[in-house]
């Protein structure tokens, strides 16, 4: 089957390493842990083979030596027995066994051979090696050596030899290196509970901040979107954070603003066709009347109809205009051609008003061709409105360099005051409704060519005076 139930998929990473697991702070405070923790081990691993290390080199060096002392008295001396004797009877923490070749005790420390009888030595060396650390062993009594055997010339005959057979008492360093480990692991687990609790003071502290951000931000409601973190006062690993998280309120007020300011608008601009709707046909039901009559109240009511479907149809498109993933079908298109049919399309209009438009310059850009027309369009016809009897309308392009292609629309209308400027290619702002003879506007138009040239990448200027004419620049970029 190619379906898993819930048990099978789920996930079976440790609790702490799944998003949405442990909290950041025990996180740290479980990774600061096993750091310290490692290090302890390290560190104490370190300081025992150190101490081992060192008893058994100096267990080694101690056998050496004593066999070397034995092989010398066997070699200068061969027939005194008292230098051996001597050293048999004098050892302390050591025992001494000297056996012939057919292995039989010739002498030995006093007691040994109810400890540590002879079998149980390892295999001798040769007459001219040095033995290595030897073998520990363990007597039943609790008791821990170490011991080696070796073969030693008698004289300076190779052929008659003796068995040298050598225990060291290691019991008090075993003693020692246990109660050395004993105190490492007390020294490791302090270390471990030390190093927790110290995780979990310094986790907590360096995420103050954090918590602290949080709290300014639980602290933010559409009423307090003036809030912001300030960046300066926090660590540097939260700077970033904290600098997008203040950007991010910045779009946001900005974003609420622009939201309540175009509710407004469209609360105030649906409120005229809606409340002529309402009182025409009010009228129309106050008595009876003609067909004729009737008639009217629906032609101006379809009027008003397509006042809305053209407003609403200029909302949607800003609307799609500003979804991030909102892409355009550019094509290489000649400007001059692009002017040419949408002047021709306004023509009528510009004869019946005694204006003459003119087209200049050519050019060719990247652009949607649909858009560039609407775009276009919308500037010819706020020309035609803002633009007197006998006025002259220019429409030209021109290529720039390093910039693309600049389309201008320039007209001898009346022109728009310098304080309405900044905010001329907002919603639904007009300058002054009064002066337009064509009420039908809905303050639309330019932010309808800002969005286009936004979608392009490009950018629109506006230059105007009273009384004298505007010019709006669109300026296309040269495709990367």
């Amino acid at each position: 089957m190619f379906l898993k139930t819930a048990e099978e998929t789920k996930d079976r990473r440790p609790a702490w390493t799944r998003p949405g697991g442990w909290s950041i702070t025990g996180r740290l405070t479980v990774l600061y842990t096993l750091s310290t923790v490692g290090m302890f081990l390290v560190a104490t691993g370190l300081l025992y083979w150190v101490l081992v290390s060192d008893l058994e080199k100096a267990d080694k060096q101690f056998l050496n030596d004593k066999i070397r002392v034995l092989r010398a008295i066997l070699r200068e001396h061969p027939d005194k027995a008292e230098g051996l004797e001597e050293e048999v009877s004098s050892a302390g923490a050591y025992d001494v066994r000297v056996l012939d070749q057919e292995k039989r005790v010739l002498i030995e420390t006093p007691g040994m051979v109810y400890i540590l009888p002879v079998p149980l030595f390892p295999a001798p060396i040769g007459p001219n090696e040095m033995p290595v650390a030897g073998v520990k062993w363990k007597s039943s009594r609790g008791r821990s050596y170490r011991v080696v055997s070796a073969w030693a010339e008698v004289g300076r005959s190779i052929q008659n030899q003796r068995l040298l057979q050598v225990a060291l008492d290691i019991t008090s360093e075993q003693t020692l290196i246990i109660g050395y480990r004993r105190r490492l692991m007390v020294a490791l687990l302090g270390g471990i509970l030390f190093s927790a609790g110290s995780g979990i003071a310094v986790a907590r502290r360096g995420m103050r901040p954090v918590k602290e951000i949080t709290q300014t931000a639980e602290r933010i409601t559409a009423a307090q979107l003036h809030e912001r973190i300030d960046p300066a006062r926090w660590p540097k690993e939260l700077t970033a954070l904290a600098t997008a998280f203040d950007q991010m309120l910045d779009r946001l007020q900005e974003s609420f603003t622009r939201l309540s300011r175009f509710s407004a608008d469209l609360a105030h601009e649906l409120r005229t066709p809606i409340h002529n709707l309402m009182g025409e046909a009010e009228v129309a039901l106050s008595r009876n009347r003609a067909p004729e009559e009737y008639r009217e109240v629906l032609e101006s009511s379809l009027e008003e109809f397509a006042k809305l479907s053209r407003m609403i149809d200029g909302l949607l498109f800003l609307a799609r205009a500003e979804n991030p993933e909102c892409t355009i079908e550019r094509q290489t298109v000649e400007a001059r051609k692009e002017i040419e049919t949408v002047a021709d399309f306004h023509d009528a209009v510009a004869k019946e008003q005694g204006i003459e438009i003119a087209c200049e310059g050519a050019a060719s850009l990247s652009a949607d061709p649909i858009l560039l027309r609407r775009a276009l369009s919308n500037l010819l016809s706020n020309a035609l409105q803002y633009t007197p009897r006998g006025g002259r309308i220019v429409v030209s392009a021109r290529p720039v360099a390093d910039l693309g292609v600049e389309i201008r629309v320039k007209d001898t209308g009346s022109g728009i005051a310098p304080e309405h400027l900044p905010k001329i290619f907002d919603r639904f702002y007009r300058a002054d409704s009064a002066r337009s003879p064509f009420p039908q506007g809905f303050g639309l138009g330019l932010a309808i060519v800002k969005s286009i040239m936004d979608l392009h990448g490009g950018a629109v200027a506006i230059q105007s005076e009273p009384s004298k004419g505007t010019t709006v620049t669109l300026t296309f970029s040269s495709p990367s």
